[in-house]
């Protein structure tokens, strides 16, 4: 069976760089351009693995983050910080809040092929 990734991010052209990349290695992806849809898509379609970018529409990444650790049937999702900003206040609130994995963009493709296997254990 697929692993099955969600990619919260409201830029179209990494939302297909990253759908792309994923899928070609086996993945079935779908995605969520803003926080609340995100959130949405977790509870209904229980993805393996989320790749969630930090600056979202709605609700930013660290929200999605904060309410899927803080729910007991959602909380073992691994979840894969995606930001653009590097900085280490990022991470650390990430790790703080439960993130499983950090990215930053530019990301390399290949980078982010093993951490969704890393994760989801394939």
């Amino acid at each position: 069976m697929p692993t099955r990734v969600l990619i919260a991010e409201d830029e179209p052209n990494i939302v297909e760089s990253l759908s792309f990349i994923l899928s070609r290695s086996g993945c079935d992806v779908a995605s969520a351009p803003d926080g609340e849809s995100a959130l949405n898509s977790i509870r209904g379609d229980r993805p393996d693995v989320v790749i969630l970018d930090v600056m979202l529409p709605k609700m930013n990444g660290f929200e999605v983050l904060k309410t899927v650790r803080s729910d007991a049937e959602l909380k073992t999702i691994p979840i894969i910080i995606l930001t653009a900003k590097g900085q280490s206040q990022d991470r650390r609130m990430a790790e703080e809040i439960g993130a499983d994995a950090f990215v930053t963009k530019p990301f390399s493709n290949q980078h982010i092929i093993d951490t969704v296997k890393e994760l989801t254990g394939g």
